[in-house]
């Protein structure tokens, strides 16, 4: 199989992640930080050593700003559902933003009475920063919330601009990073991003089951999930610092465990470069196809990882059953869990598009197998 849905998550992963999950769930999957037995004190010693490998990614020196979550969708949860929000407030998104955030936000607006507004797009499908700084002129953010990297087009946006704008205003800013953490360079120090959301089994090649976020903020969220966190266990509030603050139930500590050698062996500006070569690869193949609609942001410099298109004639999801059956050839079609964006790609009668996620197992090869394949059709 030619995989490339790596948008959706990464595979195969790293030989020595699925080693050390093995070697995790036969020997320390017992409940971290609950116990004082050796076994238990080695499963938390692993937990805590991911936490600051985490943080060194995006060059932070805080360990306990690194909370750890089952899944992105839901550290976004926690964050958004936390957030000292009231009626009337204005939370701006981009038109890129992932159900994780778009859903969770309108049911905040239908419980709490915010306005969630999008940041404007010039014609080439970028951010438009001058309008958006109109927008926050005449509404004035309460909470700014970006993707990094879109899922669908594999658009960067100018986050650190958008952020540094918010925080005029005294704003919450919140990263999105599934698609960018451990394959971009995000520094904490600069970015301006009070919460910064990674999802462990995509571009940092962790396993399913383990995400979180970095909470560079000083900002007390109200827990969303509460329960047993092996600390202050007589108390019915939660704890007041963070991480235990959020991190309520047992952790998965074979997740982790894959998670803490994915990063390990990570290799950011190796795998950066690799991908965003093979991105430009695949963008100028597919431009040889007559029948191909491409949705790519205008500027290299501005894109990675992830290309949608169509194939005149045929719906996405006939695309993708057609590569899988003839050629083997795994695509992502559809919507891509993401509400806002396609109405500016005006990709309905496609229902959607079809959506190639790559990389650092893929190459050039199989971008070459993948147009030779769209060009018999």
């Amino acid at each position: 199989m030619i995989y490339l849905d790596n948008a959706a998550t990464t595979y195969p992963k790293p030989e020595t992640v699925y080693q050390k999950m093995d070697w995790a769930n036969r020997g320390i999957a017992v409940n971290a930080g609950r116990g004082v037995y050796k076994v238990a004190q080695e499963a938390s010693n692993l937990i805590e050593d991911t936490r600051k490998k985490l943080i060194e990614v995006v060059h932070g020196i805080a360990v306990e700003a690194a909370v750890l979550t089952p899944s992105a969708t839901i550290s976004l949860n926690m964050i958004l559902n936390g957030l000292p929000l009231s009626k009337g407030d204005v939370v701006y998104v981009s038109p890129y933003e992932h159900n994780a955030v778009a859903r969770t936000l309108h049911r905040i607006s239908q419980e709490k009475g915010i306005r969630v507004e999008e940041l404007p797009l010039k014609e080439n499908l970028e951010i438009d920063l001058e309008k958006a700084k109109y927008q926050f002129v005449k509404d004035r953010p309460k909470c700014v919330c970006c993707t990094h990297v879109s899922n669908v087009t594999g658009y960067i946006l100018p986050i650190e601009e958008i952020f540094l704008m918010a925080k005029k205003y005294g704003a919450i800013t919140v990263m999105d990073a599934a698609q960018s953490f451990g394959l971009m360079d995000i520094d904490v120090r600069t970015c301006k991003a009070d919460f910064i959301v990674f999802a462990g089994h995509k571009t940092l090649y962790g396993p399913l089951g383990v995400a979180g976020f970095i909470d560079n903020s000083t900002i007390n969220l109200a827990p969303f999930i509460v329960g047993g966190t092996g600390s202050e266990s007589l108390k019915l509030d939660m704890p007041q610092k963070s991480p235990s603050r959020y991190e309520a139930a047992s952790k998965d500590v074979v997740a982790i465990a894959g998670l803490h050698e994915a990063l390990s062996v990570l290799n950011q500006k190796w795998n950066f470069k690799t991908e965003k070569k093979l991105t430009e690869y695949a963008i100028e193949r597919l431009k040889t196809l007559k029948n191909v609609i491409l949705y790519t942001p205008e500027k290299f410099e501005n894109h990675i990882g992830v290309i949608s298109f169509n194939v005149k004639s045929y719906k996405s999801e006939d695309i993708g059953s057609i590569l899988d059956e003839d050629f083997d050839i795994a695509v992502r079609t559809g919507y891509h869990c993401a509400p806002y964006v396609h109405k500016y790609l005006e990709d309905e009668k496609y229902s959607g598009t079809v959506r190639i996620g790559l990389g650092k197992f893929n190459t050039e090869d199989d971008i070459d197998q993948l147009v030779d394949a769209i060009s018999e059709l």
